[in-house]
């Protein structure tokens, strides 16, 4: 049984770090308040009333902030201190509405075609199987993980930090398909993913189609996934089978994936022609701009996020590489003035695995800014700003990040 969901407010809700905050997202939420052909609802509805929809029953709705039914975001107080999230905890982003429910009863005979190869083949799960396994524990994040934060209300989910987790996935590399199959044809430079949701009918399938494309190098990682933090992969999280391209953002994740191909070109879908572009605030979107593929060096603060008692306090964070390993980690208690290290948690579960972190300090009385700061192993800091841009993509910069705690 589902429960009504409680209603965030506070300094430390997506979004909601000041009151102008508030009053910026009061005007952007009207880009959001009509109902999609797609199934999405209004958000201010979604999180005022809003329970859980029948394909994410499963997970702990206290741990969840409702978007829509497609968007459900982990909360900063639900992400803790582990290395890996709890399936249960981890948020959810579907460009479409997921496919029947039955379609994970016999995962094994979910069918992929092979294209763009020399001897291209169609293989059920099964088979996959048969080829090799490997367990990759990669941070899967989504590609407007911190639009809440941009001024100027970029249309699209508020995510505040919780558009993201670092989880286990099983399956078998890509590359060990592909070679299986002969290696890519000459000339392919993309690796082009179809997913399996029923499209709606009456529309240009290239306008709603999720079929991405991401440049060959993302072979040497990528793997197709049937089981996530070591159980069977949940239908909420693209079972039976899925795209995974660690260090890369989510949407080229591709969820219930029927085709992959090795092609000359990216795929002339909507989602990746226009879609998923990093483009100057008021620009349309378009081929010639970059698109969301490897993620950037990022974290934040995960505990405490509004109260504590004068003394010795444990601040708590999550930091990641993105693409590649992250290094180590800072944190300041005065707004980014000055910076200390913090010590990493816990095991090291890859370069694409993000690192709970924790700083001890005593604070005194009053009000104390906690900000952290990540750096990746080739020396790229997180920056300090943003990059301004139409859809609130790819924020990195530890300001906006950070939280207020006040100590009494």
């Amino acid at each position: 049984m589902t429960r009504p969901i409680p209603l965030q407010r506070g300094p430390n809700s997506p979004g909601l770090d000041n009151p102008g905050r508030r009053a910026l997202l009061v005007g952007s939420a009207g880009a959001m308040a009509s109902v999609s052909l797609l199934g999405f609802t209004p958000l201010a509805r979604a999180q005022s009333a809003m329970t859980l929809p029948d394909y994410a029953a499963w997970k702990d709705q206290s741990a969840l902030i409702v978007h829509s039914a497609n968007t459900m975001e982990t909360r900063r107080d639900a992400i803790g201190s582990g290395v890996l999230t709890p399936s249960d905890r981890l948020f959810v982003r579907n460009n479409l509405p997921p496919p029947p429910a039955d379609v994970t009863d016999q995962p094994d005979t979910w069918a992929v075609r092979i294209d763009g190869v020399k001897n291209p083949k169609t293989l059920t799960v099964a088979e996959l199987k048969s080829l090799g396994v490997v367990t990759v524990a990669s941070v899967l994040q989504c590609s407007g993980n911190g639009r809440a934060f941009f001024p100027h209300g970029a249309s699209g989910t508020q995510w505040s930090v919780g558009a993201a987790g670092c989880v286990m996935w099983t399956g078998v590399p890509l590359k060990t398909v592909v070679e299986a199959l002969g290696g890519p044809v000459a000339g392919a430079t993309y690796i082009t993913s179809t997913g399996g949701e029923t499209l709606p009918d009456g529309l240009d399938p290239k306008t709603v189609v999720v079929e991405r494309s991401v440049p060959t190098r993302a072979l040497e990682h990528a793997l197709l996934a049937w089981g996530l933090n070591d159980e069977p992969l949940p239908r909420a999280h693209g079972g039976p089978l899925r795209l995974v391209v660690p260090g890369y953002y989510g949407v080229n994740n591709v969820k219930y994936v029927k085709r992959v191909a090795f092609t000359e070109q990216q795929t002339d879908a909507k989602i990746q022609a226009s879609g998923y572009r990093i483009r100057d605030v008021g620009m349309k979107g378009a081929p010639d701009q970059p698109s969301m593929w490897e993620m950037n060096v990022k974290s934040w603060i995960t505990a405490p996020l509004s109260e504590s008692r004068p003394g010795r306090t444990m601040i708590y964070g999550v930091a990641f590489g993105g693409s590649r390993a992250v290094a180590g980690v800072e944190v300041s208690t005065d707004g980014g003035e000055h910076w200390q290290p913090a010590r990493f948690l816990g095991p090291d579960l890859g370069p694409f695995a993000w690192r709970p972190f924790v700083f001890a300090t005593d604070l005194s009385a009053g009000e104390h800014r906690l900000v952290s700061r990540a750096t990746d192993v080739d020396g790229n800091p997180q920056p300090e700003g943003r990059k301004d841009n139409e859809r609130g993509y790819g924020h990195n910069g530890w300001r906006d990040h950070g939280v207020t705690l006040t100590v009494a």
